[in-house]
């Protein structure tokens, strides 16, 4: 039996998605030792798999190795759309298990899109291979346009910038119990509006954040000034969005948001993806502190969740047999 172990992923957002410019998409994201993935797999003659998602999954592992069959248990799972990327961590875990249950490379990055991930951000692929705080590259506008190419007909977007952040960071986690983000065909959908009607000049304005002050900050462990950065690309990201999701940020991610910019330990705070999860940087010292503004802040609205304080990433996905 081969076990495989991988981390969620924060997905700050996206650096352009106005057809007007050379690349489309280039995702900005941040791989989570906590929540965590559990899968295992075993060899077999056919595939077995306790839902139809894991089945999906397994099917187009089995069929990327050439493999007869697979029989995959699932211990930890991820929220499913709720901005933790736990699409394409079941996905590449599924094929790292099925791989390592026959003794063969798994190739995560070149088999991604045959498992139907990375059409339009790398982060998740990225954070799995190696965790870190993660940059990529986008993919040529001229192939995307507002349809992506027909599944598995892409590469995964390479990686521009990677750092390990400092091992004393913290990112405060909040999944309120709230309404899936968009997936599949309404994700298509959402994405297609916004892509038509993306202005440009956000994509230069979020340049200009990326390099001059986010890159920096991720290299040299300046936490006040890595939040700053994330929390206004996550807000030039929902101007995008806003039509789409009825904000800049989703309800009720927005009014979590705004209670949490108020706590004075965290920086960083948006919205990951297409929510609910909202998420914001602090220190290990002031952990108790932010849990704690984060409970308040789903209490006042009446609203359940989760709570977690998770540290970067500074590998990807662990693979046991």
């Amino acid at each position: 039996m081969a076990t495989v172990r991988a981390g969620a992923r924060l997905h700050v957002g996206f650096q352009n998605l106005s057809l007007a410019r050379e690349r489309l998409y280039g995702g900005i994201g941040i791989g989570l030792e906590e929540p965590r993935l559990t899968v295992s797999a075993e060899p077999a003659d056919d595939i077995v798999a306790g839902d139809p998602l894991v089945g999906e999954y397994a099917a187009r592992a089995a069929d990327v190795l050439g493999v007869p069959g697979v029989s995959i248990s699932i211990g930890n799972r991820l929220d499913r759309h709720v901005g933790l990327g736990s699409g394409t961590q079941l996905a590449l875990s599924i094929l790292a298990a099925t791989a390592a249950a026959y003794d063969t490379e798994p190739e995560i990055r070149e088999r991604a899109p045959a498992m139907g991930r990375g059409g339009r951000s790398g982060v998740g692929v990225a954070t799995f291979e190696d965790g870190g705080f993660v940059v990529d590259a986008g993919h040529p506008t001229g192939r995307f346009t507002t349809e992506p190419p027909t599944e598995g007909e892409w590469t995964v977007p390479p990686v521009v910038a990677r750092h390990d952040l400092p091992r004393d960071w913290r990112f405060l986690v909040v999944v309120p119990d709230a309404d899936p983000g968009r997936s599949g065909t309404g994700e298509d959908e959402s994405m297609r509006a916004v892509v038509e009607r993306a202005d440009p000049a956000v994509a230069d304005e979020l340049a200009s954040v990326v390099t001059g002050r986010l890159l920096p900050a991720a290299a040299e462990g300046r936490l006040e000034a890595f939040g700053d950065a994330i929390a206004e690309i996550g807000r030039k990201n929902g101007a995008w969005y806003a039509d789409a999701q009825g904000g800049v940020f989703r309800p009720p991610a927005g009014e979590l948001v705004e209670s949490l910019e108020s706590c004075p330990v965290l920086f960083g705070v948006g919205q990951s993806s297409w929510g609910p999860v909202v998420y914001g940087v602090t220190d290990e010292s002031h952990g108790r502190e932010a849990t704690a503004a984060a409970h308040r802040a789903l209490a006042e609205r009446s609203l359940e969740g989760e709570v977690i304080l998770a540290s970067p990433s500074r590998a990807g996905a662990t693979i046991e047999e």
